[in-house]
This record gives C-alpha cells, sequence and structure tokens, in this order.
C-alpha cells in the first residue's frame, strides 16, 4: 500500500502549488480544468515518492448548495486522467459528472446506486465503491420473504431513484417468487394538493397488503406518514424503506407512532471519527458517506500505484507509457484493486464495476416512549436477520401478516387467481376427495374414503347382518317358532303314523312338504349369518330349495285331486300316478329341476362373498360401508326364487280348478286358501324387496323383507295344511277314526252334486257330508258294482 493518504492539507494555488511532485492535491471543482480555475487547492504531500513525474490532482467541490454532495476527481496536469463523484441536486444514486463513454475516463463513485450503472455497454467506464440498488432489492426479497410476507404494495418518488428500485424490487421478486404487488403507485416530482391522502387510500384498496415498501426521498416518505396518520391508519401499514431512509430521524420525526416497526436498510459503513469534514472551510458533514469517499479516493490510488509500478517499473514520476494515461487500461487496474478499505471490509469490482452488496438491517422501535433504530440483522449475499429482536406495534414479537389469502385449511386446495399467484381461492376437496397437495385433489380408491381433514384415506368400514340387530329379531324369532311347530308337527305325525287322519293326508308327501317348510325358516340362520364361502354355498342351495320342496309337494297333491276328479267325470277308472310311490317321483322331479339349475350356476359362477362399497357409497363419505354380502345379484335372486314362483303359481292355478270340491273332500280347499295366502304375502314381497334397493338400509331391509317373507309363506302352510290335523288328533280322537270306502263313481258324483244342492245332513263323525243324491246313490252302487276301485274320502 502506498505511504499516502487524502486528507486536511495546507491551501496552495493552481499557479504556484506548493506541492512538489510527486503529490496527490485535492481540487475544488471536478470538471474546470486547473488552468482556468483560481481558487485554491488543499493537498497533502505524501511522506515519501509516489512515483509520478508530475502532480495527479485529485479534486473535491465543496457544495455550494444546501444538500449537494462532495464530488472528486483525478486530473493530470494537462488532463483528467480519472474522476471520483456523484451528483445530488436531485438523484443522489447517479453521478453529478457523468462524463461520456467516448471521452474513455475511468469513474469512481462513492453514492451512486442505480441498477442501470451495471450495464457495461453504456457505462463501461463507470465503477463504484457502494453496492448497486440491485442487491438492495434483492435484501429486501429476502427480508419480505423471510418474514412470510407474500403479499405487498410499493411506493416510488418520481424520478430514477424510485423508480428504478421498485422496479428492481418487482423483478427479484418475480425472479424469486412467492411475492406479488398488490399495488405500484408513484409518487409525483410536484405533487398536488391531497396527493399523499389519495395514496394511502389507494394502498388501502388492498386492505390485506399492510407491507409498503418504499423507495423515495426523505421529504416524501415523510408525507406518506403524515397521511397514513391522517387517515387513522396508525399501526395498520408496516414500512419497509430504502437507503435513502436509512438510520435518518427526519422522516420520522414526530412520526414516531406512525412509523414504529419499519424496517430500513442501509449499506454497511462505520463512523470515520475525525475526518468528517472534508477540506478546511468546507460546510460538508458527515452523512455516513465518508467512509466511501475515502475508499474510492483509495481505489483510484491503488489503480494508479499498480499501473506505474507494472508500466513505469523503477522510475520516478510519470514514464511515457503514462503520459497521457490510458483510461482503458486504468479500468483494468481499477477493476483489479483489492485492498481492506477503511471500514476493514474488502474492497473490490465485479465485472460490471459493482462493489459487493453488504447491508445492515434496521427496524424503527419504540420502546418505553423512547424510538430508536435498532439493528436486527445483515444482508452479505444472503440474509441473517434475528427475528426475536423485532418489535411489532400492537403484536409485540408476533409477525404481523401481510399475504394476499389465509393458508388454505387441511383438506382445501388452492385455486390461484390469474396472474396473481400469491392469490388464491381455498375450495374443499368434496365427496370422496382427498388433498394430493396444495392444489389437487383427489377421489379416494372405490374401498376407501377420506379423513376427517380430507388429507388422506382410510378404510371404508365394512357391515353385515348381525345376529343382535334389530332388523334380525323378527326373522329369527318367526324362525324359532316356524321350526319348533315344525317339528312338533313331524313328532306328532311320526307318533300318530298310523292313524287314519295321518294316513288320510298322505304321509309320504306330508314328510316331504315338512322338510320343505323346515328349510325354509332354517334359510332364515343361513341369510343373517357372516357371508362366506360355505354360508354363500348354502345359500344358493337352500334358500330357493325349500321353497321348491314345499310347492312342489303341493303341486302334486293339487294335481292328483284335479286329475282324479277330472277322471271321474270321463269314467270309473282311476288315473295313472296317482299311488305314493308316483307321488313321490313326480314331486322330486319338479324337486330334481331346481337342484340341476343350481348346479349350472355352481359351475357357471363359483360362490364366493364380496364386499360391496357401491351398496352403501353415500353422498357423505362419514356414513359410506361396505356391505359384507354373497355374490348373489337381484336378478340371480330373482332366477333362483323363479322356479319356486312357478310351481307356486301353478299350484295356485289348480287350487282354483279344484275349489267346487267340497271342504270335507281331502285337502283341496286348505291347500287352495294356502296358495292364495302365499300370493298375497310374494306380491307385497315383491316392490318392498325392489323399491328399497337405493335405500341405505338396502341390507337389513331386504334381507329381512326376504327372510319373513319365506317364513310366512312355511307358516301359512304349516298353519292351514297341519295344524287343524294336530288338533284333531290331540284335542278331538273321536273323530280320528277308519271310515267306510266308497267307490271312485260315488266320490265324483257326490262331489259334483254338492255344488248343485244344499247340504241336508249332518256331518258324521269321519268327516264325511251326505247329500240327497249320495244317499240314494250310494247302496245301489255298491249292491251291483262290486268292481269299482274304492277309496277312502281322505285318502283321495
Amino acid at each position: 500500500m502506498p505511504a499516502w493518504e487524502p486528507g486536511v492539507a495546507a491551501s496552495c494555488g493552481w499557479r504556484a502549488p506548493p506541492c512538489s511532485p510527486p503529490c496527490l492535491c485535492i481540487a475544488p471543482h471536478p470538471c474546470t480544468p486547473p488552468s482556468s480555475h483560481q481558487g485554491n487547492l488543499t493537498c497533502r504531500l505524501p511522506p515519501r515518492s509516489f512515483g509520478f513525474c508530475r502532480c495527479v490532482w485529485v479534486r473535491i467541490r465543496g457544495p455550494s448548495l444546501p444538500g449537494e454532495q462532495v464530488s472528486l476527481a483525478a486530473h493530470e496536469s494537462e488532463g483528467v486522467a480519472a474522476q471520483l463523484g456523484n451528483r445530488a441536486e436531485i438523484d443522489p444514486r447517479r453521478p453529478r459528472c457523468l462524463l461520456p463513454e467516448s471521452a474513455q475516463i475511468p469513474q469512481i463513485s462513492y453514492a451512486s446506486t442505480a441498477p442501470d450503472l451495471s450495464d457495461n455497454s453504456r457505462y463501461d467506464f463507470f465503477s463504484r465503491v457502494v453496492p448497486s440498488d440491485t442487491y438492495q432489492a434483492q435484501a429486501m426479497v429476502d427480508i419480505v420473504r423471510a418474514l412470510k410476507w407474500n403479499y405487498v404494495s410499493t411506493v416510488a418518488s418520481e424520478g430514477s431513484y424510485g423508480e428504478s428500485g421498485v422496479e428492481a424490487f418487482i423483478q427479484k421478486s418475480r425472479e424469486d417468487g412467492g411475492v406479488c404487488i398488490a399495488q405500484s403507485v408513484k409518487i409525483p416530482r410536484e405533487p398536488k394538493a391531497g396527493e399523499f391522502d389519495k395514496i394511502i387510500r389507494r394502498l388501502l384498496e388492498t386492505s390485506n397488503a399492510r407491507a409498503v415498501i418504499i423507495f423515495a426521498n426523505e421529504d416524501d416518505i415523510r408525507r406518506v406518514l403524515e397521511a397514513a396518520r391522517r387517515a387513522n391508519q396508525t399501526g395498520h401499514f408496516f414500512w419497509m424503506g430504502s437507503d435513502s431512509w436509512g438510520s435518518k430521524i427526519a422522516p420520522v420525526l414526530h412520526l414516531e407512532e406512525v412509523a414504529e416497526g419499519a424496517v430500513t436498510i442501509l449499506p454497511k459503513r462505520m463512523s470515520v471519527r475525525d475526518r468528517e469534514r472534508i477540506g478546511q472551510d468546507s460546510a460538508y458533514e458527515q452523512e455516513g458517506k465518508v467512509q466511501f469517499v475515502i475508499d474510492a479516493v483509495y481505489a483510484m490510488g491503488h489503480a494508479l500505484h499498480a499501473m506505474h509500478r507494472d508500466l513505469c517499473p523503477g522510475r520516478v514520476g510519470l514514464c511515457p507509457r503514462m503520459d497521457p494515461v490510458d483510461g482503458t487500461q486504468l479500468l483494468k487496474y481499477i477493476r483489479n484493486v483489492n485492498f481492506s478499505g477503511i471500514a476493514g471490509n474488502p474492497v473490490t469490482f465485479n465485472e460490471n464495476g459493482d462493489a459487493p452488496g453488504r447491508y445492515d438491517i434496521y427496524q424503527y422501535q419504540l420502546r418505553n416512549d423512547s424510538a430508536e433504530y435498532k439493528v436486527i440483522g445483515s444482508w452479505t449475499d444472503h440474509l441473517h436477520l434475528r427475528i426475536e429482536r423485532m418489535h411489532w406495534p400492537g403484536s409485540g414479537q408476533q409477525l404481523p401478516r401481510s399475504i394476499c389469502s389465509l393458508p388454505c385449511q387441511p383438506g382445501e386446495r388452492k385455486k390461484t387467481v390469474k396472474g396473481m399467484p400469491c392469490c388464491w381461492h381455498c375450495e374443499p376437496c368434496t365427496g370422496y376427495q382427498y388433498q394430493v397437495d396444495r392444489y389437487t385433489c383427489k377421489t379416494c380408491p372405490y374401498d376407501m374414503r377420506p379423513t376427517e381433514n380430507r388429507t388422506g384415506c382410510r378404510p371404508i368400514p365394512i357391515i353385515k347382518l348381525e345376529w343382535d340387530s334389530p332388523w334380525a329379531v323378527l326373522p329369527l324369532f318367526l324362525a324359532v317358532v316356524g321350526i319348533a311347530a315344525t317339528l312338533f308337527v313331524v313328532i306328532t305325525f311320526v307318533r300318530y303314523n298310523d292313524t287314519p287322519i295321518v294316513k288320510a293326508s298322505g304321509r309320504e308327501l306330508s314328510y316331504v312338504l315338512l322338510a320343505g317348510i323346515f328349510l325354509c325358516y332354517a334359510t332364515t340362520f343361513l341369510m343373517i349369518a357372516e357371508p362366506d364361502l360355505g354360508t354363500c354355498s348354502l345359500r344358493r342351495i337352500f334358500l330357493g330349495l325349500g321353497m321348491s320342496i314345499s310347492y312342489a309337494a303341493l303341486l302334486t297333491k293339487t294335481n292328483r285331486i284335479y286329475r282324479i276328479f277330472e277322471q271321474g267325470k270321463r269314467s270309473v277308472s282311476a288315473p295313472r300316478f296317482i299311488s305314493p310311490a308316483s307321488q313321490l317321483a313326480i314331486t322330486f322331479s319338479l324337486i330334481s329341476l331346481q337342484l340341476l339349475g343350481i348346479c349350472v350356476w355352481f359351475v357357471v359362477d363359483p360362490s364366493h362373498s364380496v364386499v360391496d362399497f357401491q351398496d352403501q357409497r353415500t353422498l357423505d363419505p362419514r356414513f359410506a360401508r361396505g356391505v359384507l354380502k354373497c355374490d348373489i345379484s337381484d336378478l340371480s335372486l330373482i332366477c333362483l326364487l323363479g322356479y319356486s314362483m312357478l310351481l307356486m303359481v301353478t299350484c295356485t292355478v289348480y287350487a282354483i280348478k279344484t275349489r267346487g270340491v267340497p271342504e270335507t273332500f281331502n285337502e283341496a280347499k286348505p291347500i287352495g286358501f294356502t296358495m292364495y295366502t302365499t300370493c298375497i304375502v310374494w306380491l307385497a314381497f315383491i316392490p318392498i324387496f325392489f323399491g328399497t334397493s337405493q335405500s341405505a338400509d338396502k341390507l337389513y331391509i331386504q334381507t329381512t323383507t326376504l327372510t319373513v317373507s319365506v317364513s310366512l309363506s312355511a307358516s301359512v302352510s304349516l298353519g292351514m295344511l297341519y295344524m287343524p290335523k294336530v288338533y284333531i288328533i290331540l284335542f278331538h280322537p273321536e273323530q280320528n277314526v277308519p271310515k267306510r270306502k266308497r267307490s271312485l263313481k260315488a266320490v265324483v258324483t257326490a262331489a259334483t252334486m254338492s255344488n248343485k244342492f244344499t247340504q241336508k245332513g249332518n256331518f258324521r263323525p269321519n268327516g264325511e257330508a251326505k247329500s240327497e243324491l249320495c244317499e240314494n246313490l250310494e247302496a245301489p252302487a255298491l249292491a251291483t258294482k262290486q268292481t269299482y276301485v274304492t277309496y277312502t274320502n281322505h285318502a283321495i
């Protein structure tokens, strides 16, 4: 490092400067050639030779107007070699004396921060020891994101400083993402009355954007704060000021409450003690930029020193290669300087001539009625923010919100507003959807439903008809009572198997019919049992088989009666296939058709249990249930019961055809009543069963309806066909006696004539009704025709 430094020095005139070469002098004007200026110079002689053959002037201009900044320039005695300076009239971020690029004179600025000065295509000879506002904008974006703000407004003073700063902030926020601009307001150079009140009203149009980024001069900042106070918005806005606000008191004087919580930023600097004034007669007071002024002078000195060392090695003073100084070569040396500045930070330049970005971050805080700017962090390429040091009006250390939309709740997806990625509408995932990510809802798999907060899926509960369910009480009661009654009838018939009434009822078919009735009742237990392979297989077999056995036996009985009476009308010979063995063969033939259909069904579609998740897939997934059931569809059920229904209808037809037979002759009338009642039961079953197919309780209603209908059908047959006989057997044994035999002709004639004449006779003990015609015809018939086949009345 050369043994020289700029500073306070004795006065010397242009015509006869007291300093002899080599020297570094400070002149009072940046752009006027030394020969035309008659003022004084201040210079400080280096303690040892700097190596120039002529003086290289470093000139500084003292402010002639209030608020002007200092400017420096390095000149040769015969021309300008380089310039150091800054403009201050309107835009302190741009140099006051920006030389044209055609001059090829390097310039170093100590306060110019405009982002466009980094453009090498336009300002390739420009360098600066202060960071570009691009870094400042990046630092402010990082602060906004660290505070979890995503919706902010901007306010800028008209001019390059404000507009370029806001533009850089917006550009960086777009590049980094996550920050949206609600309002971008510009303050005119000459604002009209009420202009600032209008600005506040505009900011309030997007009231969620409570954070306001300000790139403005001191006066505009103050008037914005005053307008916010007039609008009674103290504490509503959270200000973030650029380096023009920094840590200054003037913008917030007497506006402390409105400015409380404001976050500001300043290039990292230090106070230069004993060097706050440049020149003996300078009225300039330190504004925090003296550090950069000194660094700029040192950067120029280092560059010239390195250039002299390389181009004029071993020479004292300027050599021909530096006379005059080549601006292009000097620029290279300027860009390559690297030394420790007055604040201890390295002074360097990048390829665009920009210094590294280093900032201190402040917050304006009110504590115990005292206001101060408190350092809360720093930014050097990366943000270092101590949030615990921050204090906010009204909320203490809790971070305030400045967001467009509140975060969506779990189970809600974001639907972003077009052109505003930070704003969105929260739409709940509906139905069976769950939240996949912030923007997507997806339907759960068919066997699952969303969780309570719709952030995932969970299995749908599986239900079945339980034994203790209210829907199972009535079917089980009927089944238990029916099975008990059936067993009682069977036991009674077995015990009194050889009595006339049991014989007359057709013992073989009666036992077959009772077996079918028993299976009908037992089916209830299969329908309520937990569906599995075995249960479902038994359901297929016995659900239709019990009814087929019952109605096949009844059909055989009614068909036998019908054929006997029809045959008797034409001849006295007995019809074929009326013996007990033939009746059993016919019955089992009819039953075998049902079994054959079941076997074919098993081959085509093996039985298994399934969980039906569509059966109770309600609109509200909370009530969705999977139904464990056998793989018997409604159509399959119709086919399964269809054959039984066909037998039932056919039996009913024969019952209608034999309705003319007196009730004292066989079981024609009881069978008729049985079938009529059974038809009514199943006609009621059909609309109930299929009409509840869309009900949420379909499983329970249909199972209960089916089992009750089957049990009622069995109960009708049991009650009408067997209970009267059991009653006679147990309580009127005197009626359970043999009766005389009668010929087929007599029986048929009696049955036919009984429809034409009113019965006169009293009932006989064996149940016969004697009409006048029968009484007249009976004796001759028995006397003359002994070859007729004889039947007991109950045996027909």
